[in-house]
């Protein structure tokens, strides 16, 4: 299933995006259709396990068997990120591609060394904006705004200590982040917090697609354009460390718990790897893809 969480006023609705229908009010058709109470977020969803998942595809099923005056064009409704009322930082991993090592190294003037395990930062909450919804130019704090699309893990399960062998059980889907950088300001931290972590810099979405249907979260296409044009492009089969290996590395000692999101890292493309960068301005439309979930896009305001 593909779950998204959307505008109604001053609302938020969880659905189910349909590629023939459109958006299914999960909520509302539970109770129409079957007599049941479902959580009314995503997060509550992913929370409620296994019966709360079940109880929103049976919903969803039982749609489909009479679909009309159930569901809302794409078109006609306005997305928010997927996972809205974060009361945790999104996890992230640097430096995960190796083509962007390089070009990064090459943008430091030094031989790119590659990590020895995953180098993990986060972004805090005030980050998080959802499909549509601008990214902020915060022209007196950075001249150099760029981006990175990354295909990001939403888990499913709380764990702590889990074994490559094991992560599937703790995944719930995955999603799109993009990871937007002010570069200047992390060169000048020596670190990738601060740069990394302005308001509306950590756009998630559109939707969360379930592991089931998604599939192996090897071999899936990124891309990434700006007004069109071809920045990013590449396959999440050439992560340096992958899912597994993330979720191993991070719940080390950590616990994870349902309804936290990780980004995998980016691949090469950025504009900080260019000869010429060509950085992110206002007005720059951007779209960040992942095979299997879809296109998030942004404009920055």
């Amino acid at each position: 299933m593909k779950f998204l969480t959307y505008k109604d006023g001053a609302d938020l609705r969880v659905g189910a995006l349909d590629d023939s229908h459109g958006v299914l009010d999960l909520v509302k058709a539970a109770k129409t259709l079957l007599g049941k109470d479902l959580p009314d977020s995503l997060r509550g969803i992913i929370e409620g396990g296994d019966d709360a998942l079940n109880l929103a595809r049976q919903t969803h099923k039982a749609a489909l068997a009479k679909p009309d005056g159930l569901f809302t064009a794409v078109d006609k409704i306005t997305f928010a990120t997927p996972l809205p009322g974060a009361r945790k930082n999104v996890f992230c991993v640097g430096r995960n591609y190796k083509a962007h090592i390089e070009e990064m190294a090459a943008s430091f003037g030094r031989a790119a060394e590659f990590p020895k395990a995953p180098e993990f930062f986060s972004k805090p909450p005030t980050t998080i904006v959802g499909h549509g919804e601008g990214v902020e130019r915060h022209a007196d704090h950075t001249d150099k705004l760029d981006y990175e699309v990354e295909l990001a893990i939403v888990i499913g399960k709380k764990g702590r200590n889990i074994k490559e062998a094991e992560f599937e059980d703790f995944v719930f889907g995955y999603t799109v982040v993009n990871d937007i950088t002010a570069r200047d300001a992390q060169r000048l931290h020596g670190q990738f917090f601060k740069g990394k972590s302005f308001d509306t810099f950590c756009p998630i979405g559109p939707v969360v697609v379930t592991k089931d249907e998604f599939g192996k979260p090897g071999g899936h296409r990124l891309t990434l354009t700006v007004n069109g044009k071809v920045r990013q492009d590449s396959s999440t089969s050439d992560l340096y460390f992958g899912v597994p290996k993330i979720i191993e590395s991070l719940s080390g000692a950590l616990t994870l718990e349902p309804g936290d999101v990780i980004a995998t890292g980016t691949p090469s493309g950025v504009a900080a790897g260019m000869k010429e960068p060509v950085w992110l301005q206002k007005g720059d439309v951007v779209e960040a893809y992942v095979e299997g979930v879809g296109t998030l896009r942004n404009t920055i305001i």
